[in-house]
């Protein structure tokens, strides 16, 4: 008690922190949980129902596997172009010959920080079907219009081009710390020895930025799997008529706020957990194959 009333103040003062965590953070996922057993339409009695929310998802409901596949197509789309673009624009940033590098990193982190909603805004116009800027370009140079938005392809290019354009400077940021976290000596050592560039960059420079790179691609991952908003915007919330940008987490979101079945969009949620799980994992194997991390 004694070294309780000692510390009685600094526990004090964190203890708010843990009180929003419990209340907003840990009590959600955990009634979720508890949630997805059962069926409820938010006002009603709960009815407990085993896993039949979970088998009627995995067996029953094409719509789900359907943005399970959407949600994975834009993800490939999106984040490997993305941090390959992060990585040669970090490079161009971290360059001896670059001039002004503190303004190009406020421009390349811009898109980061800009409102997505009028993001997602800013380009429906580029991707109209009719009077879009894009196809108002490919008809000045005699190419046929692309339906963006009823197309199930070219609405997954759409919605990955917003995600690119978004959070490419947030990670080529991320990388160019991780350049200047590299000892110049190292290179000048290197030199030294009669290693060229591409040598150096693949003895010295990606070794050493592996750890980067993984959290990169971990952190892509969970946030391509959970996208909604550029969609939501672009597309609405059915996902388009031929449903292509249905991700999953606006399937999830139909199901809770528009059916009004809480139930099984907390199964969604779970399962939705479960894969990123195993996805990040996968990711962190791969990247991390031949040690260094």
């Amino acid at each position: 008690m004694k070294a309780l009333r000692q510390y009685a103040a600094p526990y004090l003062m964190i203890s708010p922190f843990y009180l929003l965590f419990l209340i907003f953070g840990l009590f959600p996922i955990l009634f979720s949980l508890y949630l997805a057993f059962h069926a409820w339409d938010g006002l009603g009695q709960m009815e407990f129902v085993g896993l039949r929310n979970f088998r009627n998802l995995l067996t029953d409901d094409p719509d789900f596997w359907n943005s399970v596949g959407n949600t994975f197509v834009i993800w490939f789309l999106s984040t490997v172009p993305q941090l390959f673009m992060a990585l040669v624009v970090a490079f161009l940033l971290n360059a001896s010959f670059m001039k002004f590098k503190n303004t190009f990193r406020a421009i390349f982190f811009l898109p980061n920080i800009t409102s997505i909603v009028a993001v997602a805004i800013i380009f429906g116009s580029f991707f109209g079907a009719q009077f879009g800027l894009l196809n108002g370009v490919f008809s000045a140079l005699g190419l046929p219009k692309i339906d963006w938005i009823n197309d199930t392809f070219w609405v997954k290019v759409a919605i990955s081009l917003m995600v690119i354009w978004r959070w490419t400077g947030y990670n080529a940021i991320i990388y160019l710390a991780g350049l200047q976290s590299i000892p110049a000596d190292l290179y000048e050592a290197a030199t030294i020895d009669g290693a060229n560039r591409p040598q150096q960059f693949g003895y010295i420079t990606l070794p050493l930025l592996r750890p980067i790179i993984l959290f990169t691609v971990i952190l892509s991952t969970i946030g391509g799997m959970q996208l909604f908003t550029e969609p939501a915007i672009l597309v609405g919330a059915s996902g388009g008529a031929t449903k292509g940008g249905l991700t999953l987490v606006l399937y999830l979101y139909n199901q809770a706020f528009g059916n009004h079945l809480f139930g099984y969009a907390s199964a969604i949620a779970w399962m939705l957990f479960l894969i990123i799980a195993v996805f990040s994992f996968l990711n962190w194997k791969f990247v991390s194959k031949g040690g260094g991390i």
